[in-house]
């Protein structure tokens, strides 16, 4: 199994975005020395008193000079607040700093109704897929020649590194985004920390759909990767511990509360007691939003979902409250899972 990593640059209490942005370098920098694939940063507009993570392209550049090898990426950019043209010479300069090592994660969300405003973002679409679909294969054309000679669009060129362009993926949590994902012939990543009742449909769905790049701008065949929120500490007992802040989390997001991470202390206030710790062996169906436990439980529990929907490959989410424990959660996970 290959690991990877998303951080949303989290601000913690008493914390600064520099403080979160140094955060997210010194995971990076883990990341890399542990063997993790590929870390990717998230994009989240109008709290960046609590979510620092809000742009992921200039993030990007930053930790390409602060790493060497592993590959870096957007988990996600949010494409409906963007030009496709201007994603696509964005990353096209990111791959010229870091040749061969840039994804370009692809996703949509709304989010805060003053910061759609700023962005000058329509939250009405007469067919959202549809719109999403044509603007990202506008950024797949932009990025891989696909645009047709008598095109208005094929003429314009981007920096280049003579590694070949990022890598796309369509990010999503819904079988919509996989079926997009599969009729343009991209890499897809389900978000499992979102809706994870619907992997294994929206896993389905993509194959079903798949149909390889005409412009060679995916992989021959299907290609998956499963987002998960997970914690890893030296015993289950504490790793559920850990899981109370992610669980708070949630549901004050369901409370439309939102802010900075409760400390693990306040988390388990909250939530009345410590979460039990994940079952080793998850019941057919069984979709936790969030996981933890020991490194062998952990693998173990990855390898069963992973399973489930056929791929390979998981981006690790982590809402541990203490930065110093994430850091310990990732690395305990690699050993567990046997990267090098």
């Amino acid at each position: 199994m290959d690991l990877s990593i998303v951080d949303l640059s989290p601000v913690r209490e008493g914390e600064t975005a520099t403080d979160a942005y140094g955060n997210t370098i010194s995971l990076a920098k883990l990341a890399e020395r542990v063997g993790y694939d590929r870390f990717w940063v998230a994009e989240h507009h109008g709290m960046a008193d609590s979510i620092a993570g809000t742009t992921p392209e200039v993030l990007i550049g930053h930790l390409a000079a602060r790493t060497e090898e592993i590959r870096l990426g957007s988990g996600t950019v949010l494409l409906n607040h963007y030009s496709p043209f201007k994603v696509a010479e964005a990353f096209g300069v990111l791959d010229s700093l870091a040749p061969g090592r840039i994804d370009l994660g692809l996703g949509r969300a709304t989010g805060i109704p003053a910061a759609d405003s700023a962005l000058q973002t329509s939250r009405v679409s007469e067919n959202p897929d549809r719109d999403h679909a044509e603007k990202i294969e506008a950024v797949t054309n932009h990025l891989y020649d696909g645009f047709g000679d008598d095109h208005a669009y094929a003429d314009l060129t981007l920096a280049r590194s003579g590694a070949g362009p990022p890598d796309l993926w369509v990010l999503g949590s819904s079988p919509s985004s996989a079926k997009i994902a599969g009729e343009l012939g991209l890499r897809y990543c389900f978000a499992a920390f979102i809706r994870p009742n619907l992997a294994e449909r929206a896993f389905e769905v993509y194959r079903d759909a798949f149909e390889p790049s005409s412009i060679g701008a995916g992989p021959d065949d299907p290609y998956g990767m499963l987002a998960i929120n997970a914690a890893c500490a030296e015993t289950d007992r504490e790793a559920a511990r850990l899981r109370a802040t992610a669980e708070a989390s949630y549901k004050r997001m369901q409370r439309g509360v939102v802010g900075s991470l409760p400390s693990v202390e306040t988390a388990i206030s909250e939530l009345g007691e410590v979460p039990d710790p994940t079952p080793a062996d998850l019941q057919d169906g069984q979709w936790p939003r969030a996981i933890s436990g020991d490194p062998d439980t952990l693998a173990g529990l990855l390898e069963q979902l992973v399973d489930r929907v056929g791929v390979s490959e998981v981006m690790v989410q982590n809402l541990v409250a203490d930065h110093e424990d994430v850091l310990r959660s990732h690395e305990l996970l690699a050993e567990g899972v046997g990267l090098e």
